[in-house]
């Protein structure tokens, strides 16, 4: 079988500038974007340098972008990419990362944000007499998130991670579910508090699913984060832009049967946020200018609700004493 790779190479000691070099090699149909890759650099070109050990999706060391999405070469088949003969296989170190050389990245952006979430068991009280037997059910809750291998796929994937770089990042914030639904931990709310009022925690996840769909082990991190913020409410932890902003959507939509976007801001991030509400300002101009933000919005007082509005509100009461009568 004929493959054609197309590899983003980068050499730091070369003039820090990145190419795409091209290389046509054989190999049989059964092969592996990472089979490729070393068949390249033991017999074609020794210079090309890539991470690799278990070659069995176990370590994650592969870790890489093919075909502009991230994944482990070793479990990712040539033939599940390419569909029509000399179709190229376009390869390119992760994404969010300093690149070292050629397709090796600094992993330290996803171990610092792993770090940040303090990634083991803080118990609280006397020492127990015997071991803490943890029921099954508890170990269920939050298997999931210890099936991750740290390959780094999340983060290199992540468009919030590319935007803003205080974020924690998907595989972080899965390993702190972990640890936050682990009856033995003694500090469960205020884990829940620090990821909801960080700047860059909970919060600020866009529930783009690319965490999801790159993952090589099904973690799913983003379910695993909605979780963390209905954990986060149920615990009241009224904290974080992201709590507010549900409160004053939901508010909105009561008082008005709409979106009343003039006060979204200021009611998300607190009214007394100068810094965040100045920094928004630029948006907010522009938003006015193609009709999101109404001049009529900025005055309560001329902010009519629709008409039938008595019929939405109804629903939402209903909604409200319905949950209340659950928790009860």
């Amino acid at each position: 079988m004929k493959i054609a790779l197309n590899v983003k190479r980068f050499d730091p000691e070369a003039g820090n500038e990145t190419r795409n070099q091209q290389y046509a090699i054989d190999l049989p149909e059964h092969s592996t974007v990472l089979d490729a890759l070393i068949h390249v650099r033991e017999y074609v070109d020794a210079t090309l340098a890539l991470r690799c050990s278990c070659r069995s999706a176990i370590c994650g060391s592969c870790a890489m972008r093919v075909d502009k999405q991230a994944c482990l070469a070793c479990k990712t088949k040539i033939t599940d990419i390419v569909k029509e003969e000399g179709q190229e296989i376009l390869v390119e170190p992760m994404g969010n990362m300093p690149v070292i050389k050629d397709l090796v990245t600094d992993m330290e952006v996803h171990w610092s944000k792993v770090r940040q979430v303090t990634p083991w068991l803080r118990p609280t009280g006397p020492e127990p007499e015997r071991e803490y037997l943890v029921s099954n059910d508890a170990m269920m809750d939050v298997a999931g998130a210890m099936n991750c291998i740290h390959c780094g796929a999340c983060v290199s994937d992540c468009p919030v991670l590319e935007i803003d770089k205080s974020f924690i990042a998907p595989a972080a914030l899965a390993k702190a579910y972990r640890f936050a639904g682990d009856p033995r931990d003694g500090t469960h709310k205020e884990r829940l508090q620090m990821l909801s009022e960080t700047q860059g925690g909970i919060w600020d996840c866009t529930r783009c699913n690319m965490c999801v769909e790159v993952c090589p082990k099904d973690v799913r991190p983003m379910d695993l984060i909605m979780q963390l913020r209905d954990k986060a409410v149920a615990a009241g932890v009224a904290g974080g832009t992201g709590k507010r902003h549900g409160d004053a959507f939901s508010s909105s939509v009561r008082r008005l049967g709409r979106l009343d976007e003039m006060r979204l801001l200021p009611e998300s991030v607190g009214i007394f946020n100068a810094p965040r509400l100045l920094g928004e300002l630029r948006g907010a101009f522009r938003m006015m200018r193609v009709g999101k933000l109404p001049w009529k919005h900025a005055l309560p007082l001329v902010s009519k609700p629709i008409p039938g509005i008595k019929h939405v509100r109804r629903l939402f009461d209903q909604a409200r004493r319905e949950e209340k009568e659950t928790k009860e």
